[in-house]
């Protein structure tokens, strides 16, 4: 995995080669965004063919438009503002539920007892679930701050709303979450 300096100086290598109309200039930027852009859209969607779809045609589509991009602003903001936009309105035009997909967990010698790995799968199915009950928006600000790690600046420029609407969705989302994942509070959920 190249260093973050190598990273950037491959970005705009890639970048270039885009603007000249060379398709090829689009391998360094899958290899550099394409598994976090995948998880990115799963987050969001909870559906992993559904996301693989909407991380291709961020590609495409930010081949198609590279001239449009900021280079002040960068290729990642930009790139990843198009995958977050697409997983929710992807959500949002989606009716069919999606059964939540269990990771196979590998144990090795290194690895924690048993024990603590079933507790940790029952936590993260818990988590699973409750994510899956915030609202699309809800869901693309948590996974915004907590997994592609942007600020609230960032998430507002992302996802084309004020930054009051982005501090609101992040507190009613954690607020859920706390009601969906302590059972003492779960009367408090419907008033969040």
């Amino acid at each position: 995995m190249p260093t973050e300096p190598e990273a950037a100086m491959d970005e705009r290598q890639a970048i270039e080669r885009l603007r000249r109309g060379d398709i090829h200039g689009l391998e360094t930027l899958v290899r550099l965004y394409q598994t976090r852009a995948i998880r990115t859209a799963y987050l969001v969607t909870r559906d992993v063919a559904l996301a693989e779809d909407i991380v291709q045609t961020a590609f495409l589509r930010a081949f198609e438009r590279i001239h449009q991009l900021d280079p002040e602003r960068g290729f990642r903001p930009w790139f990843f503002t198009s995958v977050l936009n697409d997983a929710i309105k992807a959500t949002r035009r989606s009716a069919r539920s999606v059964p939540l997909q269990a990771e196979v967990v590998e144990i090795t010698a290194s690895e924690p007892e048993p024990q603590r790995l079933w507790e940790d799968c029952e936590t993260a199915d818990e988590v699973w679930a409750a994510l899956a009950r915030l609202s699309p928006e809800q869901r693309a600000a948590v996974v915004a701050r907590y997994f592609l790690q942007l600020s609230e600046v960032e998430m507002s420029r992302a996802l084309a709303c004020p930054p009051s609407t982005i501090k609101w969705r992040l507190h009613a989302a954690r607020a859920r979450l706390r009601v969906y994942l302590n059972p003492a509070f779960a009367e408090g959920a419907d008033h969040v």
